[in-house]
């Protein structure tokens, strides 16, 4: 699991390689990982957007950029967080992703980009 945290909020990262959904033969890996995030800030924010950078040893780096997450835009209130589980085929069985979550403060309307840390996506394919 992986940790960064950008103004009081903190986003953790665990993936799993899905070797029962892979097919490595036909250069098909393909990787959930789960994403936990945590408001510690004293004030309440909107995840609003994101943008991912997705770098795969087979391709050339590719940007994703989407209102909210799988389908959400969250509300975090101090001390609340919010979990989501997404995922990422890639055509190598090794590859990378970090991101950036836009969120804004409610009181104010401040815009804050928050870091999604760095987390690297390994197939396992010696194990059954």
């Amino acid at each position: 699991m992986v940790t960064a945290v950008t103004d009081g909020v903190k986003v953790s990262v665990e993936v799993t390689y899905q070797a029962e959904f892979s097919s490595p033969h036909q250069h098909h890996y393909v990787f959930t990982y789960k994403v936990n995030i945590e408001n510690k800030s004293n004030q309440t924010i909107q995840l609003l957007r994101r943008k991912w950078e997705i770098f795969d040893a087979a391709e050339t780096p590719k940007i994703v950029e989407g209102n909210g997450v799988v389908g959400q835009q969250p509300i975090l209130e101090p001390g609340e967080s919010h979990s989501y589980v997404s995922g990422c085929n890639l055509k190598s069985g090794l590859g990378k992703m970090r991101g950036s979550y836009f969120m804004e403060r409610l009181m104010d309307g401040k815009s804050i980009e928050v870091k999604v840390p760095e987390f690297q996506m390994i197939a396992n394919i010696f194990h059954n």
